[in-house]
């Protein structure tokens, strides 16, 4: 054995620490980019304006843990919404499950937003040729 077995202690003592500061080091990026978006999104102004809503579309994602010959999965379906504004620029937001449900393409209203932070839609009234012959017949127009 002798000297030659001296080279894993070199391994531990030098690359370990190296792969440790990488690790740490990406955390730290990925909190301080959170923070960062987090603080601009606070700076900015809380936007009302008309939009309408172009597309929409989830993302699922699956994770599988294979651990003592058992298998576990689980899945986390994120939802994108996608709004036209008045000026014709279009932003996504991602917003909650039932947000998503709720909206349909096509729906016109006022969009609420601060930077890229999604806050509500609130949709205007969509009348249909039914509901106005129903409202003909009931004498309100």
């Amino acid at each position: 054995m002798g000297t030659d077995s001296f080279w894993m202690f070199d391994f531990v003592g030098t690359v370990m620490p190296i792969f440790i500061i990488v690790i740490i080091g990406i955390l730290l990026l990925s909190v301080g980019k959170g923070i960062l978006r987090w603080n601009n999104n606070n700076k900015q102004p809380q936007l009302t304006v008309g939009s309408s809503i172009v597309s929409k579309r989830n993302e699922v994602k699956q994770h599988q843990n294979h651990q003592n010959d058992q298998i576990s999965s689980y899945t986390r379906t994120c939802y994108y919404i996608t709004f036209e504004v008045d000026s014709g620029d279009r932003i996504e937001f991602v917003v909650n499950g039932e947000e998503y449900g709720l909206c349909a393409e096509g729906d016109t209203g006022q969009l609420t937003f601060q930077g890229t932070r999604y806050m509500g839609f609130q949709r205007n009234p969509r009348f249909t040729r039914q509901d106005n012959v129903r409202s003909q017949r009931r004498g309100y127009e």
